[in-house]
């Protein structure tokens, strides 16, 4: 499944909808909340970002993501 990670770059500074990125994961999950999971804990372990929110890509806004120009899988 692929999540895409809302995030801002630090955690010393108050989140603000201008400074937040996103980044995407493919994660084996056996259901969603076990995806969010383990993409929270990933991004967690290998970054210092402050996650906003964590939401799994349906086939048609994964679709959507890839025509848009900004979809790259992030490995971590």
């Amino acid at each position: 499944m692929i999540y895409k990670i809302f995030y801002q770059e630090t955690k010393e500074r108050n989140p603000r909808r201008e400074n937040t990125h996103t980044l995407y994961l493919d994660i084996d999950a056996k259901d969603e909340l076990d995806g969010r999971i383990k993409a929270q804990k990933l991004v967690e372990e290998k970054t210092p970002y402050n996650i906003e929110f964590i939401t799994c890509l349906s086939d048609k806004h994964l679709e959507y993501e890839k025509e848009s120009g900004n979809f790259t899988i992030t490995e971590l």
